[in-house]
């Protein structure tokens, strides 16, 4: 499945790397692919439950940090984790789309 999803350092999960055309592939190699991708999809809720934990613990920091550079950083690292959470989400509720045109 390598050279059909690539690893997203950012988001932690691997992602899509359809460069083919779809009805280009057998759709036994189709099948493979929404398989592999229902699993890695599955393991999305997971991941975004570890960044929001991530995230609590930093809040938790932040609302104890007197340091006005410190406070920035967390604030920076917040919105940067909560934007992995939104990604995240983007290709959770993407394999919806992805699987019903796929599948017709």
């Amino acid at each position: 499945m390598k050279e059909h999803f690539s690893y997203d350092q950012r988001l932690g999960i691997s992602i899509p790397n359809l460069e083919m055309e779809w009805a280009h592939n057998s759709e036994e190699t189709q099948e493979a692919i929404l398989f592999h991708w229902e699993k890695i999809r599955g393991s999305i809720p997971d991941r975004i439950a570890e960044l929001e934990n991530t995230i609590n613990q930093k809040q938790a920091q932040l609302s104890n940090e007197n340091n006005f550079k410190k406070s920035c950083d967390l604030n920076s690292e917040i919105a940067e984790l909560a934007s992995i959470i939104n990604d995240l989400w983007l290709w959770y509720r993407a394999n919806q789309i992805m699987a019903d045109k796929m599948h017709q």
